[in-house]
Parts: C-alpha cells; sequence; structure tokens
C-alpha cells in the first residue's frame, strides 16, 4: 500500500522546532481524508459497505416468512429495514474497519504516524472516520427511505434511534480495532471477523427479534455485543420496547464498548505481526 498520508507526514517531520503545530481537528481531517481516499479506490470494500446492506433486506425479510410478528406488532419489512442498520454497522464499519487497521498496521502506516504530534488516539479515530460516517449517512438515508417508500412507521423515539445509532458506531469501531490485533493479513480479516458476524446476525436481532425465540435462547442472545445496540435502534425507530428492556440494552451497549476499549488499549498492534 502506498503512504496515502505521505504529504502530511513528511510536512510534520520537516518542520522547524518551534514551528507552527498542527491541531487535533486539523490532524483528524487529514487522516480522515487519507482513509476516504483509500475507501474509494478499495471498491471491495466499497462494495461490502454500500450494497451488500441494502440487498440484505431482501434477504432477512425472506427469513422472516415463517415467523408470526403479529405477537410483537411489527410487520416483516420494519424487522427487515431495522436489521439492514445492523448489517450496515457490521460490514461498514466492523469489517471494513478491522482490514484497514491491518493494513496500515502491517505496512508500518502506523508505525510512522506514531513518531509524528499525532496521538494513539487520534491515529485511530482518523482511521475509523471515513467508515464511521459513511455508515451513519447510509443509515439515515436507509431510515428516510423506509419510511418514504416501504410504508415503515416514522421514528418514535429520534433521540433514542441516533443514540443507539452513534453507540454501535463507537462499539463497532472499537472491535474492529481489537479484531485487528489477532488478524494477520487483510485477507484473513475476513476470518476472524465471521465469528462476531454470525453471532450477531443470527442472535441479535438482525434478522430474527429476540422477542419471538423461546425465553432461554433470547436471555443468552441479550448478553451478546451488538445486541444491545439493535434493541435501542428498533425501539427508537419502531417502538414497542418497555424501560426496563431499554434500560438492560442501553448497560449491554456500555459495558462491551468497556470492554472494547479496554481489549484495544491492551492488546492493539502498532507493528506488523512477525
Amino acid at each position: 500500500m502506498n503512504r496515502t498520508n505521505g504529504p502530511a507526514m513528511a510536512r510534520a517531520e520537516n518542520d522547524p522546532p518551534g514551528g507552527r503545530r498542527t491541531t487535533v481537528t486539523g490532524r483528524l481531517k487529514a487522516l480522515g481524508r487519507a482513509e476516504f481516499v483509500m475507501l474509494v479506490r478499495n471498491r471491495t470494500a466499497l462494495f461490502s459497505a454500500l450494497i451488500v446492506p441494502v440487498a440484505m433486506i431482501g434477504a432477512i425479510k425472506m427469513s422472516l416468512k415463517e415467523v408470526d410478528l403479529g405477537e410483537v406488532g411489527l410487520s416483516g419489512i420494519e424487522v427487515a429495514m431495522a436489521g439492514s442498520i445492523g448489517m450496515v454497522l457490521i460490514m461498514a464499519v466492523y469489517a471494513n474497519l478491522s482490514a484497514a487497521y491491518t493494513a496500515r498496521r502491517e505496512d508500518l502506516v502506523l508505525k510512522r504516524l506514531r513518531t509524528v504530534e499525532t496521538s494513539d488516539r487520534e491515529i485511530l479515530i482518523g482511521t475509523a472516520l471515513p467508515a464511521v460516517v459513511l455508515a451513519f449517512a447510509q443509515s439515515c438515508l436507509m431510515i428516510a427511505g423506509g419510511v418514504a417508500f416501504l410504508g415503515v412507521r416514522a421514528p418514535q423515539n429520534a433521540l433514542l434511534l441516533i443514540g443507539g445509532l452513534l453507540g454501535g458506531l463507537v462499539l463497532l469501531s472499537a472491535l474492529a480495532a481489537a479484531t485487528s490485533a489477532f488478524t494477520r493479513t487483510v485477507e484473513s480479516a475476513q476470518i476472524t471477523t465471521m465469528p462476531l458476524f454470525l453471532v450477531s446476525v443470527v442472535g441479535s436481532g438482525l434478522f430474527v427479534p429476540l422477542e419471538v425465540l423461546p425465553d432461554r435462547v433470547a436471555s443468552i442472545c441479550e448478553l451478546l455485543p451488538v445486541t444491545g445496540v439493535m434493541t435501542l435502534i428498533r425501539a427508537g425507530w419502531l417502538g414497542g420496547t418497555e424501560g426496563y428492556d431499554l434500560l438492560g440494552a442501553a448497560l449491554n451497549a456500555l459495558a462491551w464498548i468497556v470492554l472494547a476499549g479496554f481489549a484495544v488499549q491492551r492488546w492493539f498492534r502498532w507493528e506488523p505481526r512477525r
């Protein structure tokens, strides 16, 4: 991979002592701009981020044909649209960022960035910015499209919906950074991200709401990493979730964000795995 941020890094390295220092905002913009260029050039990553979540709407709806959603007060298209937001988080943020962090590490970009004034946190956030912004914009468009063209009800609690979406973006970004620590190559990222993908699709309410599962199974699924986020997103968009369940979902999301942050701090690798 070419050094996409080479000019910015060269300027920082050549600045004379006492010269004008860059700001946090400026550094994040530079990193985000470089990562955005790399994302646009990577057609496979762009396809996975933009097309796959939309294509999964039909698959999710098909999976609900034999499920009685009447008891939870939802239609098949509503469950499918809410699940597609989860797919955006997993594909556009988690899968793409896991590969991106791994690629930047193996190509020594992360190591070089640590030699200038950019902090570790800024490097992680700057790398994640394009994927996060893209996922947020795509989610908003899918919500608007579902309401305008597919007969999905308007968001019942916009603040809860946005809070759940932002929490999901933070969580999946942190999980991506943590996963990259155990990923040797960009190609192997497809394997290391698969467990969370499968667990989330099956048990976090992306395809089938937890309310229609047996109580014991649902209780286990409530502990999964993406379940809390999905509960908040669906409740904010479609309503129907009580306060006690929302509190449990918020605590679940917060706990996993803290755990993912600890994993990044403890195990994230800045140099290539040899």
